[in-house]
């Protein structure tokens, strides 16, 4: 089977259900592929939920939806032991997280202390709970969203926790063309997932995933690599740099994105198509660029346009 050709039909399928996003399509797939989990922040009604539910239809994985809220405990997720008096035993409840995507909704809304039992599972993919280990199933995806931090009753994310996630995308609002199919489809378009066919198995998702890993990376590709990094590093503009983590989720990320596109090696425009997802939430800006997000992508463009291969 042409895995990367049922790819190119994920993508188109999960298009019909968000409409005029191909791009951030193709970003979502990219993140699942490369082993990560995905943050997207943007206003309510965009379509984050639509993107997950869609994402999990046309590859076949289990998906649950936990909304998060001030008073959601860590047990609300991980679940929790209940006494049985007719086996005078406790008896484990799983919670929503064993699933294979797993939709954060709102993930800033909800306390520091709840936030943090999402971390043992996106890194390790399993959760200690009671003193126990438990797998959580494979592939294990998680998609967080998080309201801009301006809103009233938000919690942002620490810095650390920030760099769990691989990719942080925006949706934005439609194209006019885009949006104008949505009103049109109208009552129809309310619910589209139900409708969406599968393109991969979870079998043929795990092969994608280690033949993503085999693409090569020549020396070069890794001197451009590492002049991007060293950028981010050394210029005023930052604060604080990409770590040796995040550059390894750059090459990850640039291996998965030529393996999408037919390529048994990486090239540049691979770690240049990923760059601003991969690494704009994982940087610090200082002066006149703090609290600007755009701003810093604007910075590694810019590094992209002085580092040449």
């Amino acid at each position: 089977m042409d895995t990367v050709g049922a790819i190119d039909d994920a993508v188109a399928e999960v298009g019909k259900a968000l409409l005029g996003k191909e791009a951030q399509i193709r970003l979502a797939l990219c993140c699942l592929l490369a082993r990560g989990h995905l943050l997207i922040e943007d206003l309510p009604g965009m379509g984050k939920t639509t993107l997950s539910h869609a994402l999990a239809a046309v590859l076949g994985l289990a998906y649950r939806r936990v909304q998060f809220t001030s008073d959601l405990l860590p047990a609300d997720i991980l679940g929790v032991s209940v006494y049985d008096r007719n086996d005078a035993s406790f008896t484990f409840h799983p919670g929503p997280i064993f699933t294979q995507v797993l939709l954060a909704d709102e993930i800033n809304r909800t306390t520091p202390r709840t936030q943090s039992a999402l971390l043992e599972a996106m890194a390790e993919g399993q959760v200690t709970v009671e003193g126990e280990t438990r797998r959580l199933p494979q592939p294990f995806f998680v998609i967080a969203t998080q309201n801009p931090i301006h809103q009233s009753g938000t919690y942002p994310l620490p810095e650390s926790q920030l760099d769990r996630f691989l990719m942080r995308l925006q949706l934005g609002y439609p194209d006019p063309q885009a949006e104008r199919r949505m009103l049109l489809a109208g009552a129809a378009q309310q619910s589209p997932e139900a409708a969406l066919r599968r393109c991969l198995s979870p079998e043929e998702l795990q092969s994608c995933r280690a033949a993503a890993g085999d693409v090569h990376v020549a020396d070069s590709l890794l001197d451009y690599l590492q002049r991007l990094v060293g950028f981010s590093r050394e210029r005023p503009e930052f604060a604080v740099g990409l770590s040796p983590r995040g550059a390894l989720a750059l090459l990850n990320c640039a291996r998965t994105w030529a393996f999408m596109n037919r390529r048994q090696h990486v090239v540049p425009e691979d770690l240049q198509a990923v760059l601003p997802a991969v690494a704009a939430h994982r940087l610090v800006p200082s002066g006149d660029y703090a609290g600007d997000g755009h701003a810093l992508v604007d910075l590694l463009q810019r590094s992209v346009d002085v580092i040449r291969p």
